[in-house]
């Protein structure tokens, strides 16, 4: 196998530097806070930095954190699920988590993440989701900024997806992740706002059959397992789970019970919205018929390809709120944030 650089990977490398250089973050060496001047007012969202994670604070409550460096590996779980370049948790207004890391019955789901399942490339099959089967995994490399301001609080990081079919583990994308959470006013749910981008760095297309789920995932909470625990609501009206899957839409709300910092039983859920930009807009979505799972999947409408230096991106918002679905709410979100180029 070659050892030379491919001419795309060389080119992203490029086009990567130039958009450091005006993107205005401070990219420091590890996850490390931004530096703030004594006298300055503090900004609302606040970013509170740990081995290897950030998380965002709106005043003094939790949003969300996003899992970097190698990942923390729980005990007994094997070496080779390992992840990291995740979020989780993610927290409703009321402090109540709403998304699960490393379920038993599915040790590769982890709160929010991206990973492609059915691939062809360069002769080989690579599987970045399913990472018990060794064919693949995404890795987060570097963290590339971070930012507080008046309007919201952002991180920028870098993940890469192994194929590890090949003889030597070969990088065939390189996907980066803005991570943002705007102010929000007090009685509105907490919102996440995340961009990806992923580059084809190899001088191989890279195909994506169609298939019925890869893409960004959502993973509920254990409580929620089971066909009975665990509700849906999509922009289409569909409350079933079965009849909603391999559907199409503009937003989906998906939850359950919870238990409050008072002990009692509330609903809270997340509502995941997908931009107008994205491509295959109006997504399919995959919605598991008993577990607490759900994805944006375009490889449902058939398949596509991303060819050498081809760039796929997407946008999301994600809703984490307290109380059941509120459909007209919903819609009005989504209208207002679709609006935003």
């Amino acid at each position: 196998m070659s050892t030379s650089i491919p001419r795309t990977l060389i080119a992203w490398i490029q086009s990567l530097a130039l958009t450091v250089l005006v993107v205005p973050v401070a990219a420091e060496s590890g996850a490390q806070a931004v530096g703030k001047q004594a006298d300055a007012p503090l900004p609302p969202v606040r970013l509170e930095c740990g081995p290897d994670s950030v998380t965002f604070r709106l005043g003094v409550k939790p949003v969300v954190t996003y899992r970097g460096g190698r990942g923390e590996l729980p005990t007994g779980v094997p070496e080779e699920y390992r992840r990291a370049g995740y979020l989780h948790p993610l927290v409703t207004p009321a402090g109540s988590v709403v998304s699960a890391d490393y379920p038993k019955n599915h040790l590769h789901h982890h709160g929010v993440w991206t990973s492609w399942t059915k691939t062809r490339f360069d002769g080989r099959s690579p599987d970045f989701w399913n990472m018990g089967q060794k064919k693949g995994r995404v890795e987060m490399v570097g963290w590339l900024g971070a930012r507080e301001a008046a309007e919201g609080a952002e991180i920028e990081v870098l993940h890469r997806y192994l194929d590890l079919t090949a003889t030597m583990p070969t990088t065939v994308l390189m996907e980066g992740w803005k991570i943002r959470v705007p102010a929000t006013p007090s009685g509105k749910p907490h919102r996440i706002d995340l961009s990806i981008r992923q580059t084809n760095v190899t001088d191989h297309p890279l195909l994506l059959p169609q298939y019925h789920y890869g893409g960004l995932g959502y993973r509920g909470l254990d409580a929620w397992d089971g066909a009975k625990n665990c509700g849906i609501r999509t922009s289409e009206g569909i409350t079933d789970r079965v009849a909603g899957n391999e559907t199409r839409g503009r937003w989906c709300w998906i939850g359950g019970s919870v238990t409050t910092g008072a002990g009692a039983v509330a609903t809270a859920g997340v509502v995941l919205l997908s931009h107008p930009s994205n491509p295959r807009f109006p997504e399919s979505m995959r919605i598991h018929p008993t577990e607490p799972f759900f994805c944006w999947a375009p490889q449902q409408q058939g398949e596509f390809t991303l060819g050498p230096g081809a760039v796929h991106r997407m946008r999301y918002r994600l809703l984490l709120v307290d109380g059941p679905a509120r459909p007209d709410e919903i819609e009005r979100e989504w209208v207002e944030w679709s609006k935003v180029p």
